[in-house]
């Protein structure tokens, strides 16, 4: 089910024919943004021409010398003058720089950048009329995710199907919490981590206790791939077996108010992320 306002626009595995006439530009080249990069070129055919900021020298530096249609800028602004679509992959402390560089109006901005509005991004980048914001996440490497877009941009869309497919949101009040979500990641390695450190006390060895816990999730998580998958209420019953462990265990966080823990930090990670 979508979110209220959103729809997806593909649901079938990408094809890896990546024919972009656009030249993107990224600006802040960090984690995401080497994903992006990663799943746009990896493999593909005729992958599209990127240029890449200064700012995270050595990824900038490794893509460049990965892929024949990536280059690293001397600067931000030789970015923007170079590319049609261009990607912000900055931090929110340094996504003011915006506003230093000269922009044209043809040009469309596509954001990463978590907590800064549209109307904001609008005064940094004018005499631009084409923006929207995004919340591509690590998947898109394997063009395997599936990347939230508010407002709808045709531009956007041409470059997350690539990536996987894009959920186009027109409220922004539900791409908020869609980014909010987002947020949980951290979290959850730590709850595979715990399982980890806790089969180390009982004399597993370390490697093989994280494949253990890899594995189990990875097989648990594959199903949900399917179209016709379960929804995730409807596997927690399925795993919970009366009686069992799995629903013993599930019943002691449920009852230690795990689950009203995790509702109330999204709810404030909401709040940080609402603009």
């Amino acid at each position: 089910m979508h979110a209220p306002g959103a729809r997806a626009t593909s649901d079938e595995p990408p094809v890896v024919t990546t024919s972009l006439s656009a030249m993107y530009g990224v600006l802040g080249v960090g984690s995401i943004a080497r994903a992006i990069v990663t799943g746009l070129c990896e493999g593909a055919a005729d992958a599209p021409r990127i240029v890449l900021s200064p700012r995270g020298a050595a990824v900038s530096a490794e893509l460049a010398a990965r892929y024949p249609t990536v280059r690293v800028a001397a600067d931000n602004q030789e970015v923007v003058a170079e590319s049609e679509v261009v990607l912000v992959c900055l931090r929110k402390a340094d996504a003011a720089l915006l506003g230093d560089l000269t922009w044209r109006p043809e040009q469309v901005v596509v954001s990463a950048v978590a907590g800064v509005g549209v109307a904001q991004l609008f005064e940094w980048v004018a005499p631009v009329t084409r923006v929207c914001r995004s919340v591509p996440m690590p998947p898109v490497a394997d063009r395997a995710g599936l990347t939230a877009v508010h407002p709808p941009l045709a531009e956007a869309r041409v470059l997350f199907d690539q990536l996987g497919s894009t959920l186009e949101v027109e409220d922004v009040h539900a791409y908020e919490a869609l980014s909010a979500t987002s947020a949980t990641l951290a979290g959850f390695f730590e709850y595979l981590s715990t399982q980890t450190d806790w089969l180390g006390g009982r004399g597993i060895a370390s490697d093989d206790a994280r494949r253990y816990v890899a594995a189990t999730f990875a097989g648990a998580l594959a199903s949900l791939k399917a179209v016709d998958a379960p929804d995730f209420a409807e596997l927690a019953t399925e795993y919970a077996t009366p009686g069992g462990v799995n629903e013993q265990v599930a019943r002691e966080l449920r009852e230690h108010g795990s689950f009203e823990v995790l509702k109330g930090a999204l709810d404030r990670a909401l709040g940080r992320l609402a603009t």
